[in-house]
């Protein structure tokens, strides 16, 4: 009965994408019909059924429009898919994860991208790293150096083996594991691991602090759900807003708190709230990044453009009929939000599929 409840939930769940798919690709009803029942016939026999190429694609892009949190998503329909669902191996899976990092970052001009690997009834290989390039995080004497958000990735790292400089800015190993098998972790070259240094146009000492970042975000921790079929492999990328960077990542007093360092640079009087020096901190901090990123020649998006490019985006789905829904405390940028649209209007966070989605660590942490 489980079993029968199960096929059943999985042929609703594909027959739902199939029609919503098929009519955005502009085909009839009887292929439709068609799809479905073959569909239906490789669940029965199999329990499961295979995406074709163009459902595989189509369905990697509607993920990206339907993902709540992401405020890019004007840009969903240029998403490059490569299937590696061929890929056996930690070698073959590493070879085009560095396939896939060079072709994102272009030379700086960043392409959104994303690999699909075997789906997860097939396989029981997971990617470790919540994104493949990540800075690590260590403790060492009671203080932190480098990211704290990598401490038991860190970890993890070092027991396999791995040994990072102890530096604030060391590019962690790819982790690749399969269920029941000692993980294995690869260095990626040095092409496939773009970094920007962080500078200031009007305060030269913050090139001197040795700050930097990685051009290419690139989530990998998480799985895309296409009609009902689960891909615990597909990591992804976009490029960065701004703020992602300099007013997350580099500010936050449990990142790399930067923010009084900033506010040293710039002169400011730090002894009263009053005197809003966070805020001025904050500002130029984020100046830096963007300043940085393109001086590199390096794609960016400011978070003023990124809610103008969102607001064009609703326009387009309310033309084509579909509802935009949005986590609103993850749409509204981190800086100034009451200056963009997003902040003075509510979003249904509802969630659509296909879609991306969190799953638990393949390790404790």
């Amino acid at each position: 009965m489980e079993k029968l409840t199960e096929s059943t939930l999985l042929v609703e769940e594909a027959a739902h994408f199939i029609e919503t798919c098929y009519v955005e690709l502009g085909k009839s009803e009887q292929e439709i019909r068609r799809r479905v029942a073959e569909i239906e016939r490789e669940i029965d026999s199999t329990g499961s059924y295979l995406h074709t190429k163009e459902e595989l694609q189509h369905g990697a892009r509607m993920a990206w429009r339907n993902n709540n949190r992401c405020i890019g998503r004007l840009f969903w329909q240029t998403l490059e898919i490569f299937d590696e669902r061929e890929a056996e191996t930690e070698e073959q899976v590493f070879s085009a994860i560095v396939r896939h990092l060079r072709f994102a970052f272009n030379g700086g001009q960043i392409r959104p991208a994303i690999t699909v690997f075997k789906q997860s009834d097939q396989s029981g290989m997971r990617i470790w790293n919540h994104q493949l390039l990540r800075y690590a995080g260590y403790e060492q004497g009671g203080r932190l150096v480098g990211d704290s958000s990598s401490l038991a990735f860190t970890k993890q790292c070092e027991a396999l083996g791995w040994r990072g400089a102890g530096s604030g800015f060391d590019l962690l190993p790819v982790v690749i594991g399969e269920a029941g098998k000692q993980p294995k972790w690869f260095e990626l070259p040095d092409d496939a691991k773009p970094e920007v240094a962080i500078g200031h146009p009007d305060w030269p000492e913050m090139a001197e602090l040795g700050v930097k970042w990685y051009a290419v975000p690139l989530i990998s921790d998480m799985k895309l759900e296409i009609g009902g079929i689960e891909y615990g492999m597909a990591p992804f990328n976009g490029w960065y807003m701004g703020t992602e960077i300099g007013a997350r990542n580099l500010a936050d007093e449990d990142r790399y708190d930067l923010l009084p360092t900033m506010a040293k640079i710039m002169g400011l009087d730090t002894g009263s709230q009053r005197t809003l020096w966070k805020d001025k901190a904050l500002v130029e901090l984020n100046v830096a990044v963007l300043e940085s990123f393109a001086e590199a020649g390096v794609t960016i998006v400011d978070h003023h453009t990124a809610a103008k490019q969102f607001r064009n985006f609703e326009k387009i789905e309310e033309r084509e009929g579909r509802k935009v829904t949005g986590n609103w405390a993850w749409l509204i940028p981190p800086v100034s939000p009451a200056t963009t649209h997003i902040f003075h209007k509510p979003y249904k966070n509802d969630v659509v599929k296909p879609n991306y989605f969190y799953q638990q660590a393949p390790y404790g942490e």
